[in-house]
């Protein structure tokens, strides 16, 4: 409950306080976006499923948001950032409609 607190009063103090976000950051953004809220889906879905751990959630936050990032940036340095991107898009993509769809199995069967 405190990590989507913390998500709701995040969300409210970026739209009230628009940070500006350096100019080397705003490529990895977008996939730092996508990572963590890969993980915030990983958890909510381990939370329907009681095998919620608050370390395992912290250490997969970070792990998949320093990952996704750095594999970004291996891709811009050897000159294929686009298609590293989009794998990396893919791929957590493909991760987070599977623990959405696995929510909503949760939810509608009670």
């Amino acid at each position: 409950m405190a990590a989507v607190l913390g998500l709701i009063i995040g969300v409210v103090v970026g739209l009230f306080v628009r940070p500006d976000i350096p100019v080397f950051l705003q490529p990895y953004l977008p996939i730092m976006v996508i990572a963590a809220l890969d993980a915030l889906l990983g958890a909510a879905r381990a939370y329907f499923e009681r095998s919620f751990s608050d370390r395992v959630f912290v250490i997969s936050f970070l792990a998949n948001v320093i990952t996704a990032t750095l594999l970004v940036l291996l891709g811009n340095q050897l000159g294929v950032g686009s298609q590293l991107t989009t794998a990396v898009i893919v791929v957590l993509g493909i991760r987070i409609f599977s623990n959405v769809s696995a929510i909503r199995r949760y939810i509608f069967q009670g």
